[in-house]
């Protein structure tokens, strides 16, 4: 596959991957992740002033006109360095559903701070019986005196504790898994009714359950039209698995060449480990594994700018096998570093630890493999 990026994308991959390379070793890591909000707010200015959050974003709406590709080449390099800061929240969650349902009003008010760094966004999907199914949603909302009034509860939602404004998904009509009869709010993080239980995830981030009781909002915050949210929130997940994925994509990288590398230094009966031809045929596996995903992602990325309907099946089968290999990939990483690979003091883990996570967002992959299969 002949994937090659412009020069202004090769300029702003090699920017992210020094930005990496000096900010996020193992240990910067830890100490950001332990202290509130979870993230580096100077690093997540530098990633405004240096023009990577209005990257996604239309020209006429204050963005630099680019696609799911500039997202991947972020992305990518993030995930080589396990980056704290909320820019799949904020950027590809977020701001994908304004960006794609927004009023002309909505716009004007959000995306300009969302890309100068001074408005935290993200986006209330998921609930707790919903598993991963984007279109069962209980959380209601119903029209009263003008305005609407939403009840219900959001599970697992990301930058929500740091969020100043929250789009929620909820049920305007039909029962409660028809993809008809679903909208999109922007609601307030301090609304009245609404509270968030806030706690870190096993990799390092920050999530929240939130709970919604008679929390008004004006007809001025529906975003797109009452009732017809799934394609929004369909397309936002689309975007949010290739951003996942090129994350993935970035920590499998750092996974598999780590584990050659030690494997080069440590000896075993006087000889180094990557003489021993079982474990080169274990490096061998994780390589191509992560060669099949990086090339799958590039498919995928390149269908969903080209035709967005077209591309579902692709998109299935790149969960899947981000899923399988990322899990595949850490295994035998942790395996091959022996009892080190569990340590906090190695980084090993909590790239494993990251990739585990990514398998549950939006789809592990046995959920993908039987939407694969359905289509």
């Amino acid at each position: 596959m002949n994937f090659e990026l412009s020069e202004e994308q090769k300029m702003i991959q090699q920017s992210v991957e020094r930005f990496v390379q000096e900010n996020y070793d193992l240990s910067n890591r830890i100490k950001i992740s332990s202290e509130d909000p979870g993230y580096s707010k100077e690093y997540w200015s530098s990633m405004a002033e240096l023009g990577w959050l209005g990257l996604a974003f239309d020209e006429e709406d204050g963005g630099f006109g680019g696609n799911q590709i500039d997202t991947l080449v972020l992305m990518e390099q993030f995930g080589k360095g396990l980056v704290l800061e909320p820019f799949l929240a904020n950027i590809v969650l977020g701001g994908g559903a304004i960006k794609r349902g927004g009023s002309a009003a909505l716009k004007e008010s959000i995306i300009p701070s969302l890309i100068d760094g001074s408005l935290q966004l993200t986006l209330a999907y998921a609930e707790e019986q919903s598993r991963f199914d984007l279109e069962d949603i209980a959380t209601a909302a119903r029209e009263d005196d003008g305005n609407f009034v939403l009840n219900g509860k959001k599970s697992m939602v990301l930058n929500a504790e740091s969020a100043d404004k929250i789009i929620v998904v909820a049920r305007t009509n039909g029962s409660q898994v028809d993809k008809e009869g679903i909208s999109l709010f922007l609601v307030n993080a301090d609304s009245d009714g609404l509270e968030k239980e806030n706690f870190p995830t096993v990799d390092g981030l920050r999530a929240s359950e939130i709970s919604l009781n008679d929390v008004k909002v004006s007809p001025e915050n529906l975003i797109g039209e009452k009732d017809k949210g799934f394609e929004i929130l369909q397309a936002v997940a689309n975007d949010a698995i290739l951003a996942l994925a090129a994350e993935a994509v970035g920590a499998m990288e750092v996974l598999y060449k780590d584990t050659v590398e030690y494997t080069q230094q440590r000896e075993q009966f006087d000889h180094p480990l990557s003489d021993f031809q079982v474990l080169q045929h274990r490096m061998v596996d994780m390589f191509m594994e992560y060669e099949q995903c990086k090339s799958l992602l590039f498919r995928a990325t390149m269908e969903t700018v080209q035709d967005p309907q077209l591309s579902q099946r692709t998109v299935h089968a790149l969960k899947h096998l981000i899923g399988k290999s990322g899990i595949f990939v850490g295994e035998n990483a942790v395996q091959l570093h022996g009892g080190m690979g569990v340590t906090e003091e190695l980084r090993v883990g909590h790239f494993f630890k990251r990739l585990l996570v990514i398998d549950s967002q939006f789809g592990n992959a046995d959920f993908h493999l039987d939407k694969f299969t359905s289509l």
